[in-house]
């Protein structure tokens, strides 16, 4: 009998607003590379696999930038996807969402509270 570990899902402020933001470069990869105004199928499906990472973060509210993370949540197939795609979409998110890529840029040790 396999044992079933249930874990709790996260939805505190901070995994929301990396869900928020990962959605946001996901919609502006879409619009660019597909060339559509709402979310094709494949970046749909990227999008729902991401935020239900993010949910299942076992690092919770505690979480570092999945980048740095000990731990690698995403399978290897959408773990190039979503660099893919956050690289693509990072120098945009200046233009489109300046006040969200700001916020999102890590601060050196010193800066931090």
């Amino acid at each position: 009998m396999a044992a079933q570990i249930k874990r709790q899902l996260n939805d505190g402020p901070k995994i929301r607003k990396e869900k928020e933001i990962v959605e946001k470069m996901i919609r502006i990869y879409c619009k660019k590379k597909h060339h559509q105004k709402v979310l094709c199928e494949e970046c749909q499906g990227l999008n729902e696999y991401a935020g239900k990472r993010l949910s299942l973060c076992p690092f919770g509210e505690e979480k570092t930038a999945c980048a740095k993370c000990p731990i690698h949540c995403y399978k290897k197939e959408y773990r190039q996807r979503i660099k893919e795609v956050m690289r693509f979409s990072g120098p945009w998110m200046l233009l489109y969402h300046p006040v969200e890529s700001i916020r999102h840029f890590p601060l050196p040790g010193k800066l931090r509270k």
